[in-house]
């Protein structure tokens, strides 16, 4: 009996031990949580930040292809333009 005791004693004072150092891990990787919930919030408003530039740089490169188009339009209508008054000046 006394030996049951004793090794139930030992049993708590283990269990004692162990449950303490489990509560400090347990608050380590609470901090530690809490340390990469500031990091997320901080990725996700880079994110956002990023998304953003690349709208604004999708509108300014389609702003830029409409230019393009037009400026290639110009151009081969004056391109067509000479053609017709080169044509003209053969003929006489």
């Amino acid at each position: 009996m006394k030996k049951v005791i004793k090794l139930s004693m030992i049993v708590l004072a283990f269990s004692l031990v162990t449950a303490c150092a489990t509560n400090s891990d347990v608050e380590d990787l609470q901090s530690q949580v809490n340390g990469l919930d500031g990091s997320v919030k901080q990725a996700s408003a880079d994110a956002a930040s990023a998304q953003t530039t690349a709208a604004d740089a999708a509108a300014k490169a389609g702003a830029a292809e409409t230019a393009a188009n037009r400026a290639a339009q110009l151009s081969q209508d004056a391109n067509n333009k000479l053609d017709r008054k080169f044509k003209r000046s053969m003929r006489k």
